[in-house]
């Protein structure tokens, strides 16, 4: 439902979308940034699936549900990703038709490093123009935290 605007201006509601939509290019703008900056040699796909797979073993069909991707493609990605040593995926003992991902030693390596340079890139962009830092990154994960939140109950 989209209103034009009145002669005193525009709606709550224009408002609240165009806070929205600038919400939504800045966070897809820092997300391409920080991931370019973190230097993980991987693509997107594959640095989404180790991250699913940090806080341990996945299946396949619920790597697929986490990271949004069809599970076909998680099959391919975890292949390269086993290739280069950063994740492993075995056959469950019970249900052999079960794959199960896990992360490597050096997959959670190559995370680790690419966060860290992800984070350092962010406190150098803070430290050039915000006076205390560390409150604006913690504001910033307070809203984000408060918009999923929001999200997440109304089952989006």
């Amino acid at each position: 439902m989209h209103q034009s605007p009145s002669p005193a201006g525009p709606t709550d509601e224009q408002r609240i979308e165009s806070a929205a939509r600038g919400l939504l290019r800045g966070i897809g703008r820092l997300s391409q940034t920080l991931f370019r900056t973190g230097d993980f040699g991987l693509g997107r796909s594959q640095v989404a699936v180790l991250d699913a797979l940090e806080d341990g073993p996945r299946r396949v069909t619920a790597l697929a549900a986490h990271t949004g991707m069809a599970q076909p493609r998680v099959t391919v990605v975890l292949q390269g990703l086993e290739e280069r040593g950063l994740a492993t995926r075995e056959r469950r003992a019970a249900d052999r038709r079960v794959v199960e991902a896990s992360l490597t030693s050096a997959g959670r390596e190559l995370l680790d490093r690419g966060r860290r340079r992800m984070a350092a890139a962010l406190l150098r962009g803070l430290d050039a123009g915000v006076d205390d830092s560390e409150r604006a990154v913690g504001t910033a994960r307070d809203a984000l935290t408060t918009l999923l939140n929001a999200m997440d109950s109304e089952h989006f």
